[in-house]
């Protein structure tokens, strides 16, 4: 028995991948399986607009990731019987004044020298792409390869999909503890019983560090980062934008049914599940000013979200240091993009005992050999 800790994205793919293999998963969750932080998302599958000096180390596992993202969709597809709205109409980055426009300059020679397939666009072609785009837009970046998928279809599919393959799933069932046999951990304990278990895997996003009975060297360096989003409803037969488009602040991610997602915040206030005032004014004035058309439409939601956040950004996969236990943690503002290769490298840590070579950089030994170097270097 395998038992994963965690159904948002990344445990329910791992769950599914498992249970398609055939064996024998349990998944748990606290709430309702991909209800938590997968369902507060964007679904935004993109590295190159995200990509920001100082960040190179984790891109290349971003983008293997991305380009895994089309079959994945698809295998998910067939598996579930259900679309997940997997798009490619790519990412429009806008300038809105003389400070962007030197912004996006900036980014573009950084991009052209990491090798990204980015182009820059003036104001008027960038109109011309989305033609109801504010009149003040100046400049644009047009990020082919940059898409998006409809991450609250992605784990209703992923449910669906891990049922089908034969896995049980324990919703509503938070886990309290670990349980330990000769020194690892060889289950898990909720408060109906306990599940023994070959190996338990923690994907519990932001709340990775609330699971008791691990030890404090072995703790994952995850911490809740808020954001705070809204979404419009569009014309579904004129939408008001069919590109997902960064604004200076913000995004804009239009969805088949019309809906407009706008986001986001990104605040360290631990779990304060709050909407604020001045965080929803702040992300739909930064949206009316790229998109005036928004004026009028109707407002049909209002959310808050928490992106699992590790010390360095990166996400941390494979094991833990404690014999049973593996993590799928710490994905930051990319659990949606990283779930493919999560799930796959993480099932196939499992089945054969070794991780993928891009994604060997990634597990928790990262943090406690910096420690052990900055005590060296001390000494």
């Amino acid at each position: 028995m395998i038992v994963v800790v965690g159904a948002g994205i990344c445990g329910l793919g791992i769950a599914w991948q498992l249970a398609k293999a055939g064996r024998p998963v349990t998944l748990f969750d606290r709430d309702l399986a991909g209800k938590a932080t997968s369902w507060a998302a964007g679904g935004m599958l993109a590295p190159q607009v995200e990509a920001e000096p100082g960040e190179e180390a984790a891109l290349p596992l971003l983008l293997e990731s991305r380009a895994r993202w089309r079959d994945f969709a698809a295998e998910l597809e067939a598996d579930a019987g259900m679309a997940v709205d997997y798009r490619t109409e790519g990412t429009l980055v806008v300038a809105l004044d003389r400070d962007d426009r030197e912004r996006l300059e900036f980014l573009l020679a950084y991009y052209r020298d990491m090798n990204l397939e980015v182009e820059g666009l003036t104001g008027r072609e960038m109109l011309r792409r989305e033609p109801y785009l504010s009149r003040r837009v100046i400049a644009g970046l047009h990020s082919p390869l940059d898409h998006q998928v409809d991450n609250r279809k992605v784990v209703k599919a992923l449910k669906s999909a891990f049922l089908a393959a034969g896995g049980t799933l324990r919703e509503c069932c938070p886990v309290v503890g670990l349980e330990w046999a000769a020194g690892r951990v060889a289950g898990v304990r909720t408060e109906e019983g306990s599940t023994s278990a070959e190996a338990v895997v923690l994907a519990m996003g932001p709340w990775a560090r609330e699971l008791p009975d691990i030890p404090a060297d072995f703790l994952p360096p995850v911490r809740p980062l808020k954001g705070q989003m809204a979404a419009v409803q569009m014309p579904a037969a004129e939408p008001l934008l069919r590109h997902v488009v960064w604004i200076p602040d913000g995004y804009l991610i239009p969805r088949y049914d019309g809906r407009l997602l706008i986001g986001g915040t990104m605040e360290d206030v631990g779990f304060d599940e709050n909407l604020t005032a001045g965080g929803i004014m702040e992300i739909l004035r930064n949206a009316w000013e790229a998109l005036p058309g928004i004026y009028d439409a109707p407002l049909i939601e209002t959310w808050v979200g928490f992106r699992p956040t590790s010390r360095d950004d990166s996400p941390i996969l494979g094991p833990s240091g404690v014999d049973g236990l593996i993590y799928a943690a710490g994905h930051h503002r990319n659990g949606i993009l990283l779930a493919p290769v999560t799930a796959k490298a993480v099932a196939s840590y499992i089945e054969c005992g070794e991780l993928p070579e891009a994604v060997r950089p990634f597990t928790m030994a990262r943090f406690r050999e910096r420690a052990q170097s900055k005590v060296s270097s001390v000494q």
